[in-house]
């Protein structure tokens, strides 16, 4: 029987081995291929052809999301599983948007990715447990009378998106517009259209916003 064949994503190396030496004790997986980020997934991906991506959620450059869309655009069959140390509902509607098969924590035992492979590997669809149960809370507590919805990052057009990536990482209006080939007029308009879907008033709170998010992340800091 052919095994499954998986690509794994992370920038994290220590991450990437511990995760290769368990799938490949499991009889039916074998991993083809290893990824630093998300624009070297897409490519291995169109090389290697693997049956499910493993796909980490927060790398630098490339958003995965964007990776995920072009994996999917040109290997329709090949299933994308995200992996996330956050339970966050944004994230996880961005994923199912973008056509990810699975939404795997990752605190979750090995079991669980395991499962989640082989279950989208056969078509289907994987959630962590402890994201389910939030989601059915959260479902319950939407239905209640005065519940008001938090917004949403899957709002923001993919252009929204890389504008406020740029903003948070410290670029101006001008050099983005440059970045992009725009007018700053442009630009301005797609600032002014994000933060209101964000409900955000300041660069403090984008900023904030796009940390929490993991849009971007806080710098590396050695302590003595």
């Amino acid at each position: 029987m052919a095994k499954i064949r998986v690509l794994l994503t992370d920038d994290h190396m220590l991450f990437r081995q511990g995760i290769r030496t368990l799938l490949t004790a499991e009889p039916d997986m074998e991993v083809t291929g290893e990824a630093g980020n998300a624009a070297d997934a897409v490519n291995l991906a169109r090389q290697m052809r693997p049956d499910v991506v493993l796909m980490d959620i927060g790398m630098a450059g490339m958003s995965s999301f964007e990776a995920t869309r072009q994996i999917r655009k040109e290997r329709p069959d090949t299933r994308v599983v995200f992996l996330s140390m956050y339970d966050d509902e944004d994230y996880l509607a961005e994923c199912v948007d973008i056509g990810a098969s699975g939404y795997i924590l990752k605190e979750s035992p090995v079991e669980q990715l395991v499962t989640a492979i082989r279950e989208v590997h056969r078509g289907g669809s994987y959630l962590s447990p402890r994201l389910l149960t939030k989601l059915v809370d959260n479902f319950r507590l939407q239905g209640q009378e005065g519940a008001v919805r938090q917004p949403r990052f899957g709002t923001l057009t993919k252009r929204e998106r890389e504008i406020l990536k740029l903003l948070a990482e410290g670029l101006s209006v001008k050099e983005i517009a440059a970045n992009f080939d725009l007018s700053v007029k442009t630009v301005e308009a797609h600032k002014f259209n994000l933060m209101r879907k964000l409900d955000i008033h300041n660069k403090a709170q984008l900023v904030t916003y796009a940390i929490q998010k993991k849009i971007v992340r806080l710098p590396e800091t050695v302590f003595n």
